[in-house]
């Protein structure tokens, strides 16, 4: 997707890194096989509701970046937001957010962070955030069917050098041992990124994963 006015150039680079990152999740997403669905991923949750939980954040981000509230009609449960067919549910979903973002914005104007407890970060911030946490769950994926890990280096390279930034918030993918909430923070204990480590090891290490 190409901006079409004059915006930011940072929006310009968010969204491309925004739009790749997705990539990695529909390529895992496809990758699945049908028997795998049913496969632990996380402490609790199964390759589908992991991908449920990524559907029900993309469907998010236009009420995100438009402050409006969450409606009723909006489904919760992994069986609603699969709706039979979850490869087509994630890219229609991941569509509707890439062309929220696809709009020319503020990147400094703060937005709610979804399950933040009213806090805000910039834009651009939760843009990073969401590269951040798509590219550590399409590894989840991966790890759990068998699938190619994430191959994009530039990309890791970008969100290992935003997790360095900006520590473990709200929101953010920070889970060493997550037991309800995949992108909630997890008890103390996750592995830290060994000095001069790579940077898909560095980025794992500081979510809790080992690469």
């Amino acid at each position: 997707m190409r901006l079409t006015e004059q915006v930011d150039p940072r929006q310009v680079l968010l969204l491309e890194l925004f739009q790749r990152a997705q990539a990695q999740v529909t390529d895992a997403v496809d990758a699945v096989e049908p028997q795998q669905w049913d496969a632990v991923v996380l402490p609790g949750w199964t390759v589908a509701d992991l991908v449920a939980h990524l559907v029900a954040g993309q469907l998010h981000e236009p009420l995100l970046v438009d402050d409006d509230p969450v409606p009723a009609a909006m489904p919760t449960g992994t069986e609603d937001l699969l709706a039979g067919d979850p490869l087509g549910s994630w890219e229609a979903a991941a569509d509707g957010a890439l062309t929220v973002w696809a709009v020319p914005r503020d990147l400094d104007v703060p937005v709610p962070v979804a399950g933040g407890a009213q806090q805000r970060v910039p834009a651009a911030v939760h843009l990073m955030d969401l590269v951040v946490q798509l590219l550590v769950h399409s590894w989840d994926l991966a790890r759990a069917t068998g699938s190619d890990p994430v191959g994009d280096a530039d990309l890791v390279e970008a969100a290992w050098e935003h997790a360095r930034r900006h520590p473990v918030r709200p929101g953010v993918p920070g889970l060493p041992v997550p037991s309800a909430d995949p992108d909630g923070a997890g008890p103390a204990g996750a592995p830290s990124p060994a000095v001069g480590t790579d940077p898909r090891s560095g980025l794992l290490a500081v979510y809790g994963r080992r690469a």
